[in-house]
């Protein structure tokens, strides 16, 4: 059994948003001032990894925990070793800021973490506080310390790098993750920010990065990688590391995609960009079966399209959605 859509694609990929709230407030992901979901619209931690149990028994095998900023959901250790115990599952992996690793990363490896990605879009203080809306930086950079110290890896940076903001820092953060041992990896600007104000002339070209770093440091495709990945990966030719591109508005993945998302109010996606969503927490709050609720996420899948970002695109244009980046989950 597996979850297959129309055009082929069989998902074993389930992010898990377990809240919408955040620490910062960077704006291509959430409002200055959001309106948060009431408590009592949350999944509980039994009915998060009772998903993920039923998604598991469909071939999902790769579970990844994100927010909003998952680390400030209080007792995450608690589910991560609930997801971790969960059989059939191969690969766990959680999404932070950073700003609250540092003193959770020792419990969170304990608990069954295997590894994190930290989004870091900067390394100038300053411009960290703008961006973000916050001045945490500090506290993001012990936390990358902490989580390599508890064995949280291969650690992963995600950065987005915005025209006009910090395009010119690509060289910088590589630079920074050569030296620590972490891998970084430039997200294109989505249009899924709070004010829909996106505008292609802000989204610098993961093209063009790789055109910078490889001036620097010479790479070559990694034609080993996991093909399925949103991530283009290459090796730098000194054997030191890699360098990874999620080029999400200038080429999309979308053909291989395998990812599907619950988010933290219950609302199942098979798209970032698609509003079609199927509510299980409906479905789990009124007695439904673990085959029903296995149905409702079949269904879903199996009428996904082929691919907003293949419609963004073509048209240059955003397209509309009711949630932001931080309501979703990444």
């Amino acid at each position: 059994m597996a979850f297959v859509d129309f055009f082929g694609r069989t998902h074993d990929d389930l992010r898990l948003s377990i809240t919408d709230r955040c620490n910062l407030r960077c704006a291509y992901c959430m409002p200055e001032e959001p309106v948060w979901y009431p408590h009592g619209a949350i999944l509980t931690f039994e009915e998060i990894a009772r998903v993920a149990r039923v998604a598991i028994a469909f071939g999902v095998g790769k579970l990844r925990v994100t927010g909003g900023e998952p680390l400030v959901r209080r007792d995450v250790t608690t589910l991560i070793g609930s997801l971790a115990a969960l059989p059939g599952l191969t690969d766990l992996s959680l999404t932070t800021n950073g700003v609250l690793l540092e003193p959770l990363a020792e419990g969170l490896a304990r608990a069954g973490l295997r590894r994190v990605n930290v989004s870091l879009d900067t390394l100038d203080r300053d411009r960290f506080a703008r961006m973000s809306g916050r001045d945490r930086l500090p506290e993001v950079l012990r936390g990358l310390a902490a989580a390599a110290s508890a064995g949280l890896g291969p650690i992963k940076i995600n950065a987005v790098l915005l025209r006009g903001d910090n395009e010119e820092e690509a060289v910088d953060l590589v630079r920074f993750g050569r030296d620590h041992g972490y891998e970084v990896r430039f997200i294109e600007f989505m249009p899924l920010e709070n004010d829909r104000s996106w505008d292609l002339g802000r989204v610098v070209s993961g093209a063009a990065v790789l055109r910078s770093i490889a001036a620097v440091w010479p790479v070559v495709p990694d034609h080993a990688g996991d093909r399925h990945a949103p991530a283009s990966r290459f090796l730098f030719e000194d054997g030191k590391g890699a360098v990874g591109f999620i080029n999400s508005v200038t080429a999309p993945f979308c053909g291989a995609c395998t990812r599907i998302r619950l988010t933290s109010d219950g609302k199942f996606r098979v798209c970032l960009y698609d509003d079609n969503e199927s509510d299980l927490r409906v479905a789990l709050r009124g007695g439904a079966s673990d085959a029903a609720i296995a149905g409702l996420m079949r269904d879903a899948v199996a009428r996904k399209g082929r691919g907003g970002a293949l419609d963004i695109l073509e048209s240059k244009t955003a397209i509309p959605v009711s949630r932001t980046m931080h309501q979703i989950g990444g």
